[in-house]
């Protein structure tokens, strides 16, 4: 049995303190719809890359995971311009999401992601 989905918006704010706690600075960039909007996170490695995660598939979420992230480029590190662009087009897509960035010199995301 799966309980209700958490709200974006509390999701959102437990992350933001989740990145703190661990040493990373994070910023809420964009806000959206604060019941079910989809969450996008970028990393900023202070090197001059960037990594992009959004959603994953439902069926991707395991028992007991509200909500599984995936990583939405190929390569291991993308530039930051690619992510700003990828971010651009999944807006025009859906005006309601959020976009969270987060640097971190290790990289780190501090999500649940899918497989």
């Amino acid at each position: 049995m799966t309980g209700a989905r958490l709200r974006s918006d509390i999701w959102v704010s437990a992350y933001l303190r989740r990145c703190a706690v661990e040493g990373a600075y994070a910023v809420l960039r964009r806000r959206g719809a604060a019941e079910a909007g989809a969450i996008f996170v970028k990393i900023d490695p202070l090197d001059g890359t960037a990594l992009l995660f959004g959603p994953a598939p439902q069926s991707e979420a395991g028992d007991g995971e509200d909500r599984v992230f995936t990583v939405l480029h190929k390569e291991a590190r993308i530039e930051p311009v690619e992510a700003e662009q990828r971010l651009t087009r999944q807006i025009s897509f859906d005006p309601d999401l959020w976009i969270v960035e987060v640097e971190d010199r290790q990289g780190r995301c501090f999500l649940d992601l899918a497989g």
